[in-house]
């Protein structure tokens, strides 16, 4: 289960960052996971809600944007998202896909309280 890992290196990051700003903890966590990423949402949480536990996030809202499917067609050049399995372009039928986004995840934002 690699969602361990991944958090484990979120919670490293959030806590270097908090530091590095002098905060007292970080209040959210928000994240974009790509439905192509490999990342399952409903572990992630659990293995965030598990490890977060003593550290600086431990009061942290955790937050998960579910990035779809996003191609642009090297037949007709039209940019879509997939709705459903099918890797064909919705306007024209071509399985000549780009995909644009929806293969990572990223963190999108980090919310500290600062110590002043």
């Amino acid at each position: 289960m690699h969602e361990y890992s991944i958090v484990d290196s979120l919670l490293q990051l959030a806590e270097e960052h908090a530091k590095k700003h002098n905060a007292k903890f970080v209040t959210k966590l928000e994240v974009k996971i790509g439905v192509l990423s490999g990342v399952e949402p409903d572990l992630l949480k659990t293995a965030f809600d598990t490890f977060k536990e003593e550290t600086m996030c431990e009061n942290a809202e955790f937050i998960m944007k579910i990035q779809p499917v996003v191609v642009e067609c090297n037949e007709c050049g039209k940019k879509s998202e997939l709705k459903k399995d099918e890797y064909l372009c919705p306007y024209c039928n071509s399985p000549k896909l780009k995909i644009l986004d929806g293969e990572d995840m990223y963190l999108m934002n980090l919310e500290l309280e600062i110590d002043e």
